[in-house]
């Protein structure tokens, strides 16, 4: 407990403002996001939560590239399921509920997952890229700066 006195109004904020926290074993490799965009910090209540999940994968997905080596790209294992793995290429959401995922599955069939945001359960997976003469894929970049943007 903090010996802080609050107005009124630093407690509204503080009780509708996001908050996070982490915890790693090894303190010198948190593979925690270090950083949180503007756009995440303001108040979650003009946001559907479609949109407020969307938004927070985002910050995860971006996070986990910049831990990838060069050779290695992000994709997401499907939890719950023995669907496989698919290449993530591209993030979405649909007001109020739905966040969808596309991409391709390991032997290169196109994939899209829509999924309940009561229902999301996601694990980030680094993947051998697909081809050693590209460039690693880094979807997440992509998508924050698009959060940026709008």
């Amino acid at each position: 407990m903090d010996d802080d006195i609050k107005t009124t109004a630093e407690a509204i904020e503080g009780d509708v403002l996001p908050r996070m926290h982490e915890v790693h074993a090894d303190p010198e490799n948190c593979p925690g996001p270090d950083c949180v965009p503007d756009r995440l910090k303001q108040p979650v209540a003009g946001k559907s939560a479609a949109q407020w999940a969307y938004e927070r994968l985002i910050m995860y997905i971006r996070n986990f590239e910049e831990q990838l080596d060069s050779e290695h790209e992000v994709a997401m294992g499907f939890v719950g399921g023995n669907a496989g793995v698919l290449r993530i290429e591209g993030l979405g959401f649909y007001d109020p509920d739905i966040v969808t995922f596309y991409g391709t599955d390991a032997s290169g069939a196109r994939t899209q997952l829509i999924q309940h945001v009561s229902q999301l359960s996601v694990m980030l997976r680094a993947q051998a890229k697909p081809s050693a003469d590209v460039p690693a894929n880094r979807i997440g970049f992509r998508l924050a700066a698009d959060l940026e943007n709008t």
